[in-house]
């Protein structure tokens, strides 16, 4: 049964939200990408702004096949209608026009760029951010990827000292194991470009955990951690399965455990970090009826929550605006507490870590005495 939605405590809304130093865990880079960008790109390159593949079955469709364009020219559309998605599947095809409106290192580095002063410009201190190298490659097979990362890191690292960003590459599901297992092995001859691990992204219903047990151990065998998407589109066995079939370190978004008491048991018991989305969630539609603020039962359920956005651009969101509504709903402390787990959830050094407890605990001592003034 649902647990009741908690009452927000003595501060004011969004107080908290907009001064706590903020933490980024599950956010793909090529989704921050402004719309304006977005459209200046794709006319640049003279990509359309949609994205289908030749066909879409369970049977079939692996997204390797050629598109087939919607007659809607960049040109032709407006920034404020150029991210309109509705559901899941919509939202990954999105994602696809997006990436595929990236074409060289030189647009990498202005979305990296850009991303950088948006999250300045929040208060973001640190984030470990997604890249989909094999989605950059489908769409441009002669794309140089080392040049790519060397161009994305090249402009997070201007962010310090006042922010720390490093990669976690996705190894999309989609491309299959083959596909995982090249893209685990070239990323871990880069981690002198501030790669610290990887992530499992895609279709999770048709491409299961299962199927990339190997690419995962490689990539732990090189030093790597390992994170994965689960429970979005698929249930509570898809978020078993990355923790016990690829010892997933951290679970992207995981929503579907809330419909299997022992997959619960399993995240709280061994403490597995869910880094929960909630736009996301609600617009793809993967939010559960009866949880309308899941992140509110995993915490009362003992998991550990953290707070994202996702793809902020493509969900009209920040990072700010979903600890705001976090905020409103669960209550300043619940939104501490998500931060904090955010910050031990991370795979940054002993000294990075009490750097950023130190931050948040001198942003709430001086939120207290504001309030208590």
């Amino acid at each position: 049964m649902p647990l009741p939605a908690p009452k927000a405590g003595p501060m004011v809304p969004s107080a908290l939200a907009k001064r706590i130093p903020k933490i980024h865990l599950h956010c793909h880079l090529e989704g921050t990408l402004r719309p304006a960008t977005f459209v200046e790109l794709a006319d640049k390159h003279g990509v359309p702004l949609r994205y289908r593949p030749p066909f879409d079955s369970a049977q079939g469709d692996t997204g390797r096949g050629q598109s087939f364009d919607c007659a809607h020219s960049a040109r032709s559309a407006q920034d404020d209608t150029a991210y309109r998605f509705e559901g899941l599947q919509e939202f990954l095809y999105l994602f696809a026009a997006v990436s595929r409106s990236l074409r060289a290192p030189e647009d990498y580095a202005r979305l990296a760029a850009e991303f950088v002063d948006d999250a300045l410009a929040q208060g973001v201190i640190y984030g470990e951010l997604f890249v989909s190298p094999s989605v950059w490659t489908f769409f441009n097979p002669t794309l140089d990827v080392r040049a790519t990362m060397e161009a994305v890191v090249t402009e997070l690292r201007r962010a310090r000292p006042r922010a720390i960003f490093r990669l976690l590459p996705d190894l999309t599901r989609n491309f299959g194991e083959a596909s995982a297992t090249e893209t685990a092995r070239a990323m871990a001859t880069m981690t002198d470009l501030d790669v610290v691990g990887v992530s499992l992204g895609g279709d999770e219903v048709r491409f299961p955990a299962r199927l990339f047990v190997e690419p995962f151990a490689y990539a732990r065998s090189q030093g790597l951690h390992c994170v994965a998407h689960a429970g979005e589109a698929g249930g509570a066995a898809s978020v078993r399965d990355a923790v016990e079939l690829l010892r997933a370190e951290r679970i992207g978004h995981g929503i579907r455990a809330l419909d299997d008491p022992s997959t619960i048991e399993l995240l709280a018991t061994r403490r597995i970090p869910l880094e929960i989305c909630p736009t996301s969630n609600r617009l793809t539609g993967v939010a559960l009826t009866g949880h309308p603020h899941p992140y509110a039962d995993f915490d009362r359920l003992g998991c550990v929550v953290t707070i994202d956005s996702d793809d902020p651009a493509l969900f009209e969101t920040s990072i700010t605006r979903e600890y705001e509504l976090v905020e409103s709903i669960a209550g300043p402390a619940a939104l501490e507490r998500y931060v904090r787990n955010a910050i031990e959830a991370t795979f940054a050094a002993p000294i990075e870590k009490q750097a950023m407890r130190t931050q948040l605990e001198e942003a709430v001592a001086e939120l207290h005495e504001r309030s208590s003034s």
